[in-house]
């Protein structure tokens, strides 16, 4: 079907909708079966069955299949199936541990997956993109991602960016009229709009005549590139480990094989120890545990209201060290309340807060009504140069739309003005609002064809395009008297923390160009709307938290710099001899020159999305890691130029979500506290369980290497190091995954993105520790084998018993990275309950008959025990009282 051809009409009828109502709840889901879903295919996804054969290619693991049959070949039938069940309920394990990551990303697609807004039953709604079907109304502004294919109906100076489809990056303005040419391609079918483009100027109203792979961008099956997974930082960093690990435990392998087999013990016996030994020594079950904690993180963050788009970023929140944030919306409310107006020289206060639409108006005390002259054509005007729409849900107002555009329209609901329909007024066009041009027009016809141009925007833009003003008179020449009193009502708002929005008119007749360089000139100022979005009540004290932390707040905002400055100090942002930045200053500065005053810089005021590209480098020149919050199209390069990229989940256009790292799902700045807290937690335990696998590796591999020096038999059997690796390593580290952030973590300061795994400590940590775990798992065999030479099992159920005792206690020592006696145990239930189960499953393999002479083991009486309770303690509590 050619739609480009077809008048709006004609679309309508044939997809039996019409586009002041949208299609009902029944079509909605007739459509859904017909189509299907707006998605595109994906390539199919890795089964199961090779997901679960990954987990056995691990070279180590290899090797130990390789043992396994050797000693299913020499008759040792026992340890052969021993080894065999191990090796495979860790397959199991690391299968399950990849499942469950890999559908944690799959909410994370389905969370940030891009939104569309739609007319249904003639209410506009926010639904995600792959519940559009053919037939929907589909409302598009700038920064927005065309949903589907649309026949555009409506376009108010809309252009689109078509790049991905046609190679050619300059925008195409868009128009709604039909288009009788045969054959056109894409990118000339101009009154058309194609899923997967971006809207860069202005807005639009369209038919969806394709979805899914119906569409023009499902038939290019070039661009169907499934989403590679991202490798983090840390993730390669631990590879890397593993690489030195595997050499380390190769090396120490074959030395204790070595002095085995030259102190008499049988080559095949050393053989599967040696083997048995470097599996234990290298912690392959490590970056499942690594994907398993950051993907339950990212779940905890979920929670908080925080979606993490790429897992780097993960790393990164615990290095940050300057968060520059929006304030609208972030910092504040996002509920704009028009406190005053400024209108015939006088100055109106209103009451009432956030878009209740109670409130009065009062001029020196009195309450004044609509017949004040001026006071209703100004209300008027605010409401027709808007694009908000205020609807009400459960009995509270809420603006769907702009929150300025919103304030205005509130404004006049207090005054008792309702809603323009379309008959009284026609809307001929609009000049959207851009943070360039710091204005927004729209061009009205009334019910007498009266033509008039209605302008709103910052005060300082337009002064120097208005000719006259009103007063209570009638309409005056504007001379520099009227525009210093203007200054002074402009300067008194701000010093109120007001917003300050000014908005003029121009009759214009049929006849005028409706170009906006000749439009927005010679205009009638009416007056001035102050207006205050309050700040967020939870923000001053996650302001604080991140100072504490070391990390310091900036504060972002177009607003006029005497509001910048105030809300700054009541959020206590800003210390006294701290610095606020014009949007003017930054333009005359260099790098360098706004380097030097940086760091004593906390507000930028004035200033457009370009200019934070600007912030984000001299921030980064300076050594810092900087996150950047941003909502529009403009905001995306200093997004994707930051360390840490925030974007708005409310308020957010897709393009920006899609440069983020983050997304804020209710815009609020304390959100990012939490992010940053959370980070940083994640990072912490995923060093606690590396201390603590890599410790109790250290002290299995010593244990066996300073038995083999002083020619001791063996104290561990392959099938007892094999069970340690598996059930004493692998639960109470997923736990530690799981831990709380200790009370200090945000009192400390950013990590350092260049510092290694085993900084601040813990190499050493990892080996004094695991040296001391060693020793007392080799006195633990020396008693008992000196006292009983006879009964070499004996020896070595007390070895094996001691080493997972001093494994499962120093576990609780890895929480804290001061002392074992400085965190409550039972704060990490799950921790806890992993140990109960490791400890239940030690009892079984001890005490249970059919399983000792698999694992080696013999029954331990009372005082046994009260030695290996002493001997297993001792890592823990010698070091319990030192920070090292």
């Amino acid at each position: 079907m050619r739609w480009y051809q077809l008048d709006v009409d004609r679309v309508e009828q044939k997809l039996h909708v019409t586009t002041n109502r949208g299609l009902t709840s029944k079509q909605v889901e007739q459509r859904r079966k017909q189509y299907g879903s707006n998605e595109l295919s994906e390539q199919k996804g890795i089964s199961k069955w090779l997901i679960f054969l990954k987990q056995f290619q691990d070279f180590m693991v290899l090797v130990l299949l390789a043992a396994t049959l050797i000693a299913g070949l020499l008759g040792e039938y026992i340890d052969a199936i021993a080894i065999m069940v191990i090796v495979l309920v860790n397959g199991f394990i690391g299968f399950f541990q990849e499942q469950k990551a890999e559908k944690s990303m799959e909410k994370l697609k389905e969370l940030s997956a891009p939104m569309a807004n739609v007319l249904r039953e003639e209410k506009w709604m926010k639904i995600s993109s792959k519940d559009v079907v053919v037939g929907d109304i589909v409302k598009i502004t700038s920064g927005d991602r065309v949903p589907a294919d649309i026949r555009i109906v409506k376009s108010s100076g809309m252009e689109t960016e078509e790049s991905a489809l046609t190679g050619e990056s300059l925008p195409v303005m868009k128009h709604a009229t039909a288009i009788v040419t045969d054959s056109l391609d894409a990118q000339d079918q101009i009154n058309m709009g194609f899923k997967g483009t971006l809207v860069t100027r202005g807005s639009g109203i369209g038919i969806v005549v394709g979805t899914g792979m119906n569409t023009v961008m499902g038939q290019i099956a070039t661009l169907m590139i499934s989403t590679k997974k991202a490798i983090t930082p840390l993730e390669r960093k631990l590879a890397e480990l593993g690489k030195i690990l595997i050499v380390v435990a190769l090396v120490l392998t074959a030395l204790v094989v070595t002095l085995g087999v030259m102190q008499g013990h049988p080559v095949y016996n050393m053989f599967l120890a040696g083997v048995s030994l470097a599996v234990a020594a290298i912690p392959e079950g490590l970056p499942a545990i690594v994907t398993v904690a950051l993907s339950l993180g990212v779940q905890r963050m979920i929670r908080k209201k925080a979606i993490v788009r790429k897992l780097s970023a993960v790393e990164t929140l615990g290095c940050a060290s300057v968060i520059c944030s929006d304030k609208t919306g972030t910092m504040t409310e996002n509920q704009m309340t028009v406190k005053e107006l400024y209108i015939n020289g006088e100055n109106l206060y209103v009451t009432g807060d956030g878009y209740d639409i109670r409130g009065d108006y009062f001029l020196n005390k009195h309450k004044v009504d609509k017949s004040l002259p001026n006071l209703e054509s100004m209300l008027l005007y605010g409401m027709l140069c808007n694009n908000a729409n205020l609807n009400i849900k459960k009995g509270k107002y809420y603006i769907d739309g702009d929150p300025t555009d919103g304030a205005l329209l509130v404004a006049a609901r207090k005054m008792g003005l309702q809603s323009m329909n379309g008959e009284k007024y026609k809307l001929i066009k609009e000049i959207p609002f851009d943070s360039e041009r710091k204005r927004m027009s729209v061009i009205i016809e009334d019910e007498n064809e009266m033509r008039y141009l209605i302008t709103k925007g910052a005060p300082d833009v337009l002064l120097p395009r208005s000719m006259y003003h009103l007063d209570k008179s009638g309409r005056k020449l504007l001379k520099e008297k009227d525009k210093k009193n203007i200054d002074q009502a402009i300067n008194s708002m701000a010093g109120k923390a007001l917003r300050t929005i000014a908005i003029g008119m121009k009759p214009i007749s049929k006849n005028d160009s409706l170009d906006s360089a000749f439009l927005e000139k010679d205009l009638t100022f009416i007056g001035l709307y102050g207006m205050i979005d309050p700040p967020r009540k939870e923000v001053k004290s996650a302001i604080e938290e991140c100072r504490q932390a070391g990390i310091k707040t900036v504060m972002i905002t177009g607003d006029h710099v005497k509001t910048a400055r105030t809300i700054a100090k009541n959020l206590n942002l800003i210390p006294e001899n701290g610095l606020v930045l014009e949007g003017y200053q930054l333009n005359q500065m260099s790098l360098n020159e706004l380097e030097d005053v940086i760091e004593d810089t906390y507000v930028f005021a004035r200033v457009t999305p370009e200019h934070k590209l600007k912030i984000v480098k001299a921030f980064q020149e300076k050594g810092h890691i900087v996150a950047m919050t941003g909502d529009g199209v403009n905001d995306a390069p200093a997004i994707k130029a930051s360390d840490i990229g925030i974007s708005m989940g409310i308020s957010g256009t897709d393009v920006t979500k899609e440069a983020s790292s983050l997304i804020l799902m209710d815009d609020n700045f304390a959100t990012i506290k939490s992010a940053i807290q959370e980070g940083r937690n994640i990072f912490e335990n995923i060093r606690k369980f590396i201390r603590y696998l890599l410790a109790s590796n250290v002290g299995e591999i010593l244990v066996m290497l300073f038995a083999m020096l002083l020619a001791l038999p063996l104290p561990l059997v392959p099938v007892q190091i094999l069970w340690v690796n598996l059930v004493t390593d692998g639960l109470p580290a997923m736990a530690l995954g799981l831990d709380k952030p200790e009370d200090d973590v945000m009192k400390r300061r950013p990590r350092n993105p260049k510092e290694g795994i085993f900084a601040r400590g813990l190499g050493y940590k990892i080996v004094s520790r695991g040296f001391l775990i060693g020793i007392v798992t080799l006195i633990a065999f020396m008693v008992a084998y000196q006292n009983n030479p006879e009964n070499l099992v004996f020896g070595q159920t007390m070895a094996f018993t001691t080493l997972v005792m001093a494994q499962l206690i120093h576990v609780f020592d890895c929480r804290s990275e001061n002392s074992v006696f400085s965190r409550n145990p039972f704060e990490n239930i799950y921790l806890v309950l992993a140990v109960l189960s490791s400890l239940l499953l030690l009892l079984v393999v001890i005490y249970w008959e059919p399983l000792q002479p698999i694992f080696h083991t013999t029954f331990l009486g009372l005082r046994d025990w009260m030695l290996i309770l002493v001997l297993s303690s001792l890592p823990t509590v010698l070091f319990g009282f030192t920070k090292k």
